[in-house]
C-alpha cells in the first residue's frame, strides 16, 4: 500500500476544484499532514506547480491508471490550513462560485501569498551538531540547499516537530523576521560551577556572569536583558563566548505595531439594565454553547463597545477565543486601544495598515495560540482562532465587509459559518443595521437585543436640515450655509470641537471649459478626473492615472479652463479664509496613506491640538469624542443620485452614523445637515434619528420595486478591452442562461455597467432576480469552469453573489 495524497493544485490559466493524486515519498510517509502546501509536477512537461494537501490515505497504487507522480517537496513543515479552513474553503468556494485554490490562498497573510525565498533557521534548542552539519555556523540557509532528496526532507519533518528548526519566508523587497541576540549556556551546571575557580580573584564581572549562566537552566534571555539583569557588559559577555561558557543565539521578536502604543489599561464599566440584557443573553449563549445570531441594535453611543468588552471577557473566562470584526481601518484605532486597554497582550491586530511583516507575525502569534483575542478588518474573519466562543461584528451594515475580487465574499457569512462550526454566538452590532440582518431578527431569524439610549442619558442631538437652494438664493456659493459657519465660530469661541463631512476627496469635483463645455476625463475609464491642488494634478479615483492639470482646453485651446464640484481639499482651503484662527486636520485617503497616519491624525485631533476634523465618511463611524459638540454634513445628496436600489439606505445610515459623532459626553450636540433635497425620505429620518422609520418606509419601497430583501440577486459581469467582444459575450450568457433556469426567475440585462469602462475595460452585466431557484448553483458552477477557456484570451466573466453595488 502506498500512501497518496489528495492536493488541490494551483494552476493560474485553468483553475479546478478538483484535487488530484500524488504518490507521497515513502521517506516522508506520515509526515505528510492535510493542510500543508506542496510542490507537485502538472502536466506532460517539467512544470511545477504549488498545491495544497486536503487528504492522505492508505490506498493500492494500482487501482491508478498509469503510474502516480510523486509530490516534489513540502513547502511547509507543518500544515498553514487546519481541518476547518480546509473545509471554510471548501464552503467558500461553493457559495460564492470562485475555485477553492484562490480561497485557501485568501486565508493567509499575503507574504505568504507573495514571492518569496524560502529559508530554514535555528531555534534555541537546535543541537550543536545540527548547526554544525546543516548550517555551518550561520543562523539560516536556503531550504531548497538542505532539502534535495527525501531523506533530507524527512530528516528536517523530524527536526521541526522537535522544534529544532523552523522554516520561515524572506519576501522580497519586505522586511525579514525581526530577530535579536540572545544568551544561552554553553555549558551545563556543574561545568559552569567548575569554571569559577578558573577565574582569578579580582574578576568579579566575570563571575556574575557565571552565576547568571547558572540561573537560565538551558533557557535563552535576550543578552539586553541578561545584562541589565546581572550587570555584566558586552565585553565581559563576549569573553565569556570566547572561553566557551556561553553561545550567542538569534531570537525571534515579534513586530509589534502597537509597541511604543500608550495604551492606558482599563476594567469593566457598570452597565445600565439595557446593557446588562445584552452581556446576559449574549454570555448565556457563550456558556451553553449555542450558535445563536444576536443583532445589538444600538443608538450610537449607547455602549455598544462594553457590551462586546464585557462579552469577550465572559468568552475568554471560558478558556475560549474570541473574534472582533470593524469595517475599515479608521476605525481600528480607538477600538484597539479599548480591547487592547482591557485584555493587553492576548489581543492580535490584523488590518490593511499594517505592514506585510506585522501581519504575518500577528497571523504566527494566533497560530501559535499567544493571542486570544483578535481585532481586525474584513480579512481577519479567518484568523486561525482555535475554539472559537465568541464572534462580533461591529457596524455590521458597512460595505467593506464584502470583498471585490473572487472569492467575493461577505465577511458576515463567513462569521455565520464559522458560528456554526464553533457552535458560538455571533453579534451583529450597528445603530443602522442593514436592512437584510433587520428582517431576519423581525422574523426571529436572529435574536434582537435593543439599546434604545445612550449610556450617560444625554438626548441625541438636535439635527438641523439647511435647504442649500434657498441657501445660494441668499448668498453667494459657498460650501457652507451661514448657520453652519455662525455655528463653527461659536464652537470656536467655546473652544469646542467640530467635524465636518464632505464624502469626496480631492479639490473639484471635474475641470470644465466654459467656452465648448469638454470635461476633461480618464483615458482609460468613463469618469472625470478629480482635481488635486496638493499634488497639482488630475487624478482619476478608479484606475490611478494622473497628469498635469490643464492651463487650455485640449480641445478648443480656450484658456476659460474652469473647477467646478468640491472635494475635501477645497473645503479645507475655503474654510482656512473663513475662520483663520481655526485649527483644521483633514482626514480622506490623501492624508492618510502613510503608515500610522489614520492613529496620528486621529490622537491629534483627539489631544486638542485641532478645533475642526475636515474628512469624507472614513471619519463617520466609531469615533468618540468627548469635547465633539457639532457635525456639519456639507452635502448629504452625494449617494441619493446614484442608480442603485441602495442609494436611500446608504445615505440614512452614513448621517445617522455621523450625526452620532456629536454630543457623546456631558455637552449637548447639535448636527446640521446641508442638502439640495430637504424633503427626500432618508434625509427626514436621519434628522428625527428614526430608524424603525426608515426601516419600514424603505422595505415597503423595496416590496414595490422586487428588490432585496424581498428577492435574492446574482451579478454576472464580462469585462475585455474590446466593447464589442464584452456586449456579444453577455447576450450569449442570456440566450445560455434562459433554458437552464426556471421561468419564475427574473434575468435582467444585460446593460453596460453605470460606470462602463474602468481601467481601459468594458463592463456588462446581468442581474439574476429569485426567491427560489433549483438550478442556479449548477448553472453557475457550470459558468464558472466553462469560461476560464475565454479568460486566457482576455475576456473577463466575474460571478457576484448578493452584489452590494451595481457601478
Amino acid at each position: 500500500m502506498a500512501q497518496i495524497a489528495q492536493v488541490l493544485v494551483d494552476v493560474p490559466t485553468m483553475q479546478t476544484n478538483r484535487p488530484y493524486s500524488y504518490r507521497i515519498p515513502a521517506a516522508w510517509r506520515s509526515q505528510v499532514q492535510p493542510g500543508m502546501r506542496v510542490v507537485v509536477p502538472f502536466g506532460r512537461g517539467k512544470r511545477r506547480v504549488q498545491g495544497f494537501v486536503l487528504a492522505c490515505n492508505d490506498e493500492d497504487e494500482t487501482a491508478y491508471d498509469g503510474e502516480l507522480k510523486a509530490i516534489d517537496t513540502v513547502v511547509d513543515l507543518a500544515p498553514v490550513l487546519n481541518s476547518e479552513a480546509l473545509a471554510l474553503s471548501k464552503w467558500l468556494a461553493d457559495s460564492t462560485f470562485s475555485f477553492q485554490i484562490t480561497c485557501a490562498q485568501t486565508m493567509l497573510p499575503a507574504v505568504m501569498r507573495a514571492k518569496y525565498v524560502k529559508l530554514l533557521r535555528t531555534t534555541a534548542t537546535t543541537p550543536t551538531a545540527i548547526q554544525t552539519t546543516l548550517f555551518h555556523g550561520q543562523t539560516s540557509v536556503p531550504f531548497d540547499d538542505v532539502a534535495t532528496t527525501p531523506a533530507q526532507v524527512s530528516e528536517l519533518l523530524r527536526l521541526q516537530a522537535a522544534g529544532a528548526v523552523e522554516v520561515y519566508f524572506q519576501v522580497k523587497n519586505q522586511a525579514h523576521h525581526k530577530t535579536m541576540v540572545g544568551i544561552t549556556a554553553a555549558l551545563d551546571q556543574a561545568d559552569l560551577v567548575a569554571a569559577e575557580k578558573t577565574v582569578r580573584a579580582g574578576a568579579a564581572k566575570q563571575l556574575a556572569l557565571l552565576k547568571g549562566l547558572q540561573t537560565l537552566n538551558g533557557e535563552t534571555l535576550a543578552q539586553k536583558k541578561f545584562s541589565e539583569q546581572f550587570t555584566v557588559s558586552e565585553a565581559v559577555i563576549r569573553t565569556g563566548e570566547q572561553k566557551g561558557w556561553l553561545k550567542k543565539t538569534p531570537i525571534e521578536v515579534y513586530r509589534d505595531p502597537y509597541a511604543t502604543a500608550n495604551i492606558k489599561a482599563t476594567k469593566p464599566l457598570k452597565l445600565n439594565d439595557e446593557q446588562q440584557v445584552a452581556v446576559d443573553r449574549i454570555v448565556a449563549a457563550v456558556q451553553q454553547p449555542a450558535k445563536t445570531t444576536f443583532l445589538l441594535e444600538g443608538v450610537t453611543g449607547s455602549g455598544k463597545t462594553e457590551v462586546y468588552l464585557q462579552s469577550i471577557a465572559a468568552a475568554l473566562a471560558q478558556g475560549k477565543t474570541a473574534l472582533m470584526l470593524v469595517p475599515e481601518i479608521s476605525l481600528t484605532p480607538q477600538m484597539v486601544q479599548r480591547v487592547k486597554g482591557r485584555f493587553g497582550k492576548a489581543v492580535a491586530v490584523l488590518h490593511s495598515g499594517l505592514s506585510s511583516g506585522e501581519k504575518y507575525d500577528e497571523w504566527r502569534r494566533i497560530k501559535r495560540q499567544e493571542a486570544q483575542v483578535v481585532v481586525g478588518a474584513r480579512s481577519a474573519v479567518f484568523a486561525p482562532l482555535t475554539n472559537l466562543g465568541l464572534i462580533i461584528m461591529d457596524e455590521e451594515h458597512e460595505s467593506s465587509y464584502k470583498q471585490d475580487d473572487a472569492p467575493r465574499y461577505h465577511a458576515r457569512q463567513v462569521a455565520l459559518w464559522r458560528s456554526q462550526y464553533h457552535d458560538c454566538p455571533v453579534v451583529l452590532g450597528s445603530a443602522t443595521p442593514s436592512l437584510e440582518t433587520r428582517a431576519r431578527a423581525e422574523k426571529g431569524v436572529y435574536q434582537r437585543l435593543l439599546l434604545a439610549d445612550r449610556v450617560n442619558q444625554r438626548p441625541l442631538p438636535k439635527v438641523s436640515i439647511i435647504d442649500m437652494k434657498t441657501e445660494l438664493q441668499k448668498h453667494a456659493e459657498s460650501n457652507f450655509s451661514q448657520a453652519l459657519l455662525v455655528a463653527l465660530q461659536d464652537r470656536l469661541d467655546r473652544h469646542e470641537q467640530s467635524v465636518l463631512m464632505l464624502n469626496r476627496r480631492g479639490y473639484s469635483s471635474f475641470v470644465l471649459c466654459r467656452d465648448c463645455g469638454f470635461v476633461l476625463k480618464c483615458p482609460n475609464c468613463d469618469i472625470s478626473l478629480t482635481l488635486h491642488m496638493d499634488t497639482h494634478t488630475m487624478k482619476c479615483h478608479y484606475c490611478g492615472h494622473e497628469e498635469a492639470i490643464p492651463r487650455i482646453c485640449p480641445n478648443c485651446h480656450s484658456h476659460q479652463i474652469r473647477y467646478y464640484g468640491t472635494g475635501t481639499e477645497k473645503v479645507e482651503e475655503e474654510l482656512r479664509d473663513l475662520l483663520p484662527d481655526a485649527r483644521i486636520i483633514r482626514m480622506d485617503n490623501d492624508t492618510t496613506r502613510k503608515k500610522g497616519a489614520h492613529a496620528r491624525l486621529l490622537s491629534q485631533f483627539g489631544s486638542g491640538e485641532a478645533d475642526i476634523l475636515i474628512g469624507t465618511q472614513m471619519i463617520a463611524k466609531g469615533l468618540d469624542f468627548p469635547n465633539v459638540t457639532l457635525v456639519g454634513v456639507l452635502n448629504a445628496d452625494t449617494a441619493l443620485g446614484l442608480p442603485d436600489f441602495r442609494a436611500s439606505e446608504r445615505t440614512f445610515q452614513l448621517l445617522t452614523q455621523v450625526s452620532g459623532r456629536a454630543g457623546r459626553a456631558e455637552k449637548s450636540g447639535h448636527v446640521y445637515i446641508q442638502t439640495f433635497n430637504p424633503d427626500h425620505y432618508a434625509i427626514r429620518f436621519a434628522q428625527h434619528h428614526d430608524y424603525e422609520g426608515f426601516f419600514k418606509y424603505e422595505m415597503r419601497m423595496r416590496h414595490q420595486g422586487g428588490y432585496p430583501p424581498y428577492y435574492f440577486t446574482v451579478q454576472i459581469t464580462a469585462s475585455d478591452l474590446d466593447e464589442a467582444i464584452a456586449a456579444k459575450r453577455m447576450y450569449q450568457l442570456l440566450q445560455w442562461l434562459k433554458p437552464r433556469l426556471t421561468p419564475s426567475t427574473q434575468i435582467l440585462g444585460p446593460t453596460p455597467k453605470p460606470i462602463a469602462r474602468v481601467n481601459r475595460r468594458y463592463y456588462y452585466q446581468i442581474v439574476i432576480k429569485y426567491k427560489r431557484e433549483p438550478n442556479l448553483a449548477a448553472t453557475l458552477t457550470t459558468l464558472l469552469h466553462e469560461t476560464q477557456v475565454q479568460q486566457r484570451q482576455g475576456l473577463q466573466i466575474a460571478i457576484d453573489v448578493e452584489p452590494l453595488h451595481f457601478m
